[in-house]
């Protein structure tokens, strides 16, 4: 208790608390839009239910690298408010814009020329096709906004005001889900459009999200965001800022691919085994929100911590980091211990070999939070000292080098049983949490003034 206590009382994790519950709801909210707008669909039936899973699978792929772009901007904001320079703050949410709305306008061409070859590719059913392209024709729009709106979330993450950022998206949420009811059947006052009213809801929505933030943004107290400095300087900053964050995108990028690469390997193994796969990894996502709200808070704050120059702290606050993820992940065992009990009740209408193979799995993902939420935080923290490259390089090693040819040959070749393909994803944790730890451990020991004032720019 006495130990429990000393925590709570801590400044440094009273700080983080503060910083993390907003974001771990952001996250939920995020996935509630997408299960939301995947309801009001499935009653149009089946093709523009595939077409929808099909187009939003295309826009958050694109989607997720604008965050991971945010996210690596948001730990160099993070830096420049804890060393109380406004001008590093102002060069820092530039140079993210910059780069961001950049990379959303490639994507946005790219589906604007190329989206006809683009569906080609993922299906060749002709309806099927239609659909998509008419859902994309509205959603490409969507991630010019999320660019700009990424950056504005993270600016105020990096000012320790999470709660705006969640706002935003209890104002989206809302607007989101009357506008697409509204626009999918239609009404008095709005036309029937069928499966492209789910991406008109989601583009107003997100355009009304947008507006809220840059008026948030408008209203900030010392912040200018007027740019004083000549075009030379300015590229040369977003130059800096690009080598620091691209390795953060280039990282999530890659995972997410993996995390494909892994549901096709699955899809090989008996039906009965893909679906129980398939119904346990949305309840995974949603419980790993926590633990990475709680990695993305540590990042903030140290960083902050680094930009301050105020290092005395900074073992210890790593360490404090750790020991909280490692709690957290077990409540999240816990959790997921209680529902290998209540799945088959909420899902009531499955196959006996499904039910069977979600009990053989229980064991599996009952302990990944544990692993992965460990490395999690260990992730965030080292590019919160400037080790992005380091992380990619790890997690490279790890899902690609090992574990992705690994769980290829346990399946195409020795036809393994879904437990020991399933069980890659614990095992490609554990070889990554020992070399993260070692890296920690001396990045923290090693960390000094001089390193500090390299991240400052």
């Amino acid at each position: 208790m006495q130990l429990i206590n000393r925590y709570i009382r801590n400044p440094y994790v009273r700080s983080n608390i503060a910083l993390a519950w907003p974001l771990a709801l952001n996250a939920l909210l995020m996935q509630s839009m997408l299960m939301i707008d995947t309801l009001l669909v499935s009653p149009l039936g089946e093709i523009p239910l595939a077409a929808m899973g099909i187009a939003t699978t295309i826009v958050a792929f694109i989607m997720g690298i604008q965050m991971a772009l945010a996210n690596g901007s948001q730990l160099v904001m993070s830096r420049a408010v804890g060393s109380k320079n406004a001008l590093a703050l102002t060069k820092s949410c530039w140079s993210g814009m910059s780069i961001n709305f950049s990379v959303a306008l490639l994507f946005w061409s790219v589906l604007l020329l190329f989206e006809e070859s683009i569906v080609a590719l993922i299906t060749q059913d002709a309806a099927l096709q239609a659909e998509v392209l008419r859902y994309l024709s509205v959603a490409k729009y969507v991630v010019l906004f999320n660019a700009v709106t990424q950056v504005f979330i993270a600016l105020f993450n990096s000012l320790g005001k999470t709660k705006i950022a969640f706002k935003g998206y209890l104002i989206e949420l809302p607007i989101n889900a009357v506008l697409s009811y509204a626009f999918i059947y239609g009404t008095a006052f709005t036309p029937e459009l069928g499966v492209v009213g789910a991406a008109m809801g989601s583009l107003v929505a997100i355009f009304v999200r947008f507006i809220y933030l840059g008026l948030c943004v408008s209203t900030l107290d010392n912040l200018n965001l007027k740019l004083a400095v000549n075009i030379q300087e300015g590229f040369a900053n977003m130059r800096k800022h690009f080598i620091e964050i691209f390795p953060v995108a280039a990282n999530v990028t890659m995972l997410s691919i993996g995390v494909s690469v892994y549901q096709l390997l699955y899809s090989q193994l008996s039906i009965n085994a893909y679906v129980a796969i398939t119904l346990v990894l949305p309840w995974m996502r949603a419980g790993g929100q926590f633990i990475t709200a709680w990695a993305h808070s540590s990042a903030i704050s140290i960083s902050q911590a680094i930009g301050s120059k105020q290092l005395n702290d900074l073992e210890e606050n790593v360490n404090i980091s750790i020991r909280l993820a490692v709690a957290i992940s077990l409540a999240t065992m816990g959790f997921f211990f209680v529902l290998s009990f209540w799945i088959a009740d909420i899902y009531p209408d499955m196959a006996d070999e499904t039910y069977q193979a979600l009990a053989i799995i229980a064991p599996i993902y009952i302990i990944l939070p544990l692993v992965r939420g460990y490395n999690t935080v260990h992730g965030h923290v080292l590019r919160a000292m400037g080790h992005t490259t380091a992380v990619f390089k790890i997690n490279f090693t790890g899902q690609w080098v090992v574990s992705i040819p690994l769980c290829a040959l346990l399946i195409l070749y020795f036809d393994a049983s879904i437990f020991w393909a399933f069980a890659i994803q614990p095992f490609e944790e554990i070889i990554k949490a020992f070399p993260f730890r070692f890296l920690a451990r001396k990045a923290v020991k090693e960390f000094s003034h001089h390193d500090a004032e390299k991240l400052s720019y």
